[in-house]
């Protein structure tokens, strides 16, 4: 075999790898995108209205507003569009240390069907000890392939069904 040939095989394999290496990082696997302490907030200012009737006075957008809504404090897990629909925020409220975390994000319905998903939680020690606090957790999972924000969303988590309108 010339060498020109064994050199094009080996790129085409290079190639055939990387490709592969690329396209599962684009997590099809559903797991969470983020998880963290608090209520989802945009991170991009929002765009601010000013009055001149009322001498140019800046209205700034309510703490902790967020993207999709108002989140409420209940022990009921809440979800919204997030990112303009790119995400979908899933909160819940619990103790600080040992705090309600969504693991895995799978389309039970595509859209069309149903558009509905189920959400797991990471599985927590049943011994473990816990602070008797209520605070806001909040996971981002990226907005799977098969659902649309163009329905409502039902979201499966926890034994509750929450709907999500449509964004």
């Amino acid at each position: 075999m010339s060498p020109s040939v064994r050199l094009r095989r080996v790129g085409l394999i290079a190639v055939a790898l990387s490709s592969v290496f690329l396209l599962s990082a684009c997590n099809p696997s559903g797991n969470a995108a983020s998880d963290f302490s608090g209520l989802p907030v945009e991170e991009d200012a929002a765009p601010v209205d000013v009055d001149p009737e009322s001498g140019g006075e800046i209205e700034d957008p309510e703490e902790g507003e967020t993207e999709g809504g108002q989140f409420t404090e209940t022990d009921e897990p809440q979800a919204a569009w997030f990112e303009e629909g790119g995400q979908i925020a899933l909160v819940m409220y619990g103790s600080s240390t040992c705090p309600s975390v969504g693991k895995e994000i799978r389309v039970l319905e595509k859209a069309g069907e149903g558009n509905r998903v189920e959400i797991d939680l990471v599985q927590r020690p049943e011994d473990e000890i816990c602070t008797a606090d209520f605070v806001p957790h909040t996971t981002l999972f990226w907005t799977p392939v098969d659902v649309t924000t163009t329905e409502p969303l039902m979201v499966e988590v926890a034994g509750s069904e929450v709907q999500v309108p449509i964004k």
